[in-house]
């Protein structure tokens, strides 16, 4: 397969990115080793619009590795989506998919990649028990469900969802040997 790596991580208050990076060149590394070809971006040193839309036509999966900043995509994320899918409108996206026929049918499938997937690879501070557990913070929603709008920003292209992966207690409690074993075992599975 051909896959994109895009490395959203980015220092916040002069430190991180850290884990982001590590988890990135792991993931660059396995798929590499599964006979894969990679391209990527760090969206933090600087990207090309139009050269951006072409990895995504070429690719037949990406990968986006980020850390969670405030319940979410951090902001140069989300900056790099709304610049990258604007940018490909007629390449990677023609429209909402509707029609003048129906205008309520149809939403969200005029997207020109399909046959592709995405992934997340997401590193949060908080527990899983935040995520997974009924009444906790994230009221038993789990990451995917965290992560919807993201998900969907990239099914409106044609996309297909893969397997989440998240790493948890990165900051109180960061266990990086066992990040990268489970990472390593997540790529296998889905890629392997």
């Amino acid at each position: 397969m051909k896959i994109l790596l895009i490395n959203g991580g980015a220092p916040f208050n002069g430190k991180g990115g850290k884990l982001s990076k590590t988890l990135h060149e792991l993931a660059k590394k396995t798929l590499q080793a599964l006979g894969h070809e990679t391209r990527e971006t760090t969206i933090f040193e600087g990207y090309d619009i139009d050269a951006e839309v072409e990895k995504f036509l070429w690719m037949d999966a990406v990968i986006w590795q980020m850390p969670a900043w405030w319940m979410g995509e951090p902001w140069l994320v989300k900056k790099y989506v709304d610049e990258v899918f604007m940018g490909g409108i007629g390449k990677i996206v023609a429209n909402d998919g509707r029609h003048s026929a129906s205008p309520n049918d149809g939403y969200g499938t005029g997207g020109l990649i399909k046959g592709k997937s995405h992934m997340l690879s997401v590193t949060w501070n908080a527990p899983l028990q935040a995520f997974n557990k009924p009444g906790d913070f994230f009221e038993g929603a789990g990451v995917d469900g965290v992560y919807l709008h993201f998900h969907k920003a990239n099914e409106f292209l044609g996309t297909k969802r893969l397997p989440t992966f998240m790493c948890n207690d990165v900051v109180k409690n960061p266990n990086v040997e066992r990040f990268m074993k489970d990472y390593e075992a997540h790529l296998k599975r889905v890629f392997g």
